[in-house]
């Protein structure tokens, strides 16, 4: 069983920064591919990041590329996403995701274990 943690959502400016972390449990966490994934009001769960279980592999979606970061330190059992030149259409709750396969992975049902979210609002 991992339980997760997201942290680090809050409101900032079209243009700004952020970065979440989402704290796993578990000593296992070094076997799990993570991910990121977000939810706009109205609208599906999307995509967003993966990373796999050493930090070697990583793959974003392409609204995101080039403009966040997913990252990894299994010392601490986190994951992170580095988020710059926000945009108001990044306005979504951000789950992190781990998945027992340990790969990359970019659908929902690849996923076993979900954290509860953390809202970021970018205004424009």
């Amino acid at each position: 069983q991992v339980q997760l943690v997201e942290s680090g959502g809050g409101l900032v400016q079209a243009g700004g920064s952020l970065r979440l972390s989402c704290a796993a449990s578990g000593r296992t966490f070094s076997n799990y591919g993570m991910g990121w994934f977000r939810q706009a009001p109205g609208k599906e769960r999307e995509f967003v990041a993966t990373i796999n279980w050493s930090g070697g592999r990583t793959y974003y979606a392409d609204s995101v590329k080039g403009r966040f970061t997913i990252s990894r330190d299994n010392a601490k059992n986190t994951v992170y996403l580095q988020m710059n030149s926000l945009k108001p259409e990044d306005t979504a709750v951000y789950y992190c995701a781990a998945d027992r396969k340990g790969s990359i992975a970019t659908k929902l049902n690849e996923y076993d274990y979900w954290g509860q979210g953390t809202q970021v609002t970018v205004s424009s």
